[in-house]
């Protein structure tokens, strides 16, 4: 498969930074919140996630809301690390990828559902490999509690190609999330679904 587009917008979790659902998922379990799957998963979310992620409520009164469900003893700080448990690392052949597009003048873009917190531990984690700023590697960078707009709505797609300044059509978009990857079909944008890195890869090769 090659590129015929001339754009590419990136999903962050699970395709350029990995994610473990299950690890947050479990140190929740440890806190005593026993059915947070059925609160939250890479498919689904609750609307108390769902406001996090549109930057509705601060990530203080996120922490305040998931306390309660915790054991007795549990502190703001085990509720935060909880929450940052599924964000991994950056694949230092991801990262390379980046730059290489970046010097071959591929416009280049991002659009995450993603909060304050997991943001934060993501440049933390980008950190372990350079010194750049993950908005250093696009044109621009377009974070769900940011711009008040979450995937897979159609409507978060056509406003983003809107602020990139591309039709729909010329816009490659790559997730590993099938429901997004249906809202950016409904919205018009070219897509690759993310399930094995090898595929991904060949995209650019």
């Amino acid at each position: 498969m090659k590129i015929a587009c001339k754009a590419v917008l990136f999903d962050l979790g699970g395709v350029l930074i990995d994610i473990d659902y299950m690890a947050t998922e479990k140190a929740f379990e440890k806190l005593g919140v026993a059915d947070f799957k059925d609160r939250y998963t890479q498919f689904a979310q609750n609307e108390v996630f769902d406001r996090f992620e549109c930057g509705k409520i601060s990530q203080q009164h996120f922490i305040n809301l998931l306390l309660p469900e915790t054991k007795m003893g549990t502190s703001p700080n085990q509720v935060a690390a909880a929450w940052n448990a599924m964000i991994g690392d950056f694949p230092i052949q991801k990262l390379a990828l980046l730059k290489n597009l970046k010097q071959a003048k591929v416009p280049l873009f991002l659009l995450s559902n993603t909060n304050e917190l997991h943001f934060t531990e993501v440049e933390r984690s980008l950190k372990k490999h350079t010194q750049d700023h993950l908005n250093s590697f696009f044109e621009q960078v377009f974070l769900s509690h940011q711009i008040g707009k979450r995937k897979p709505h159609p409507d978060t797609f056509k406003w983003t190609c809107r602020q990139m300044g591309f039709d729909p059509r010329e816009v490659l978009f790559i997730d590993d999330s099938p429901q997004h990857i249906e809202g950016a079909k409904a919205a018009g944008l070219q897509t690759f679904y993310y399930q094995v890195a090898q595929d991904f890869y060949e995209i650019f090769s």
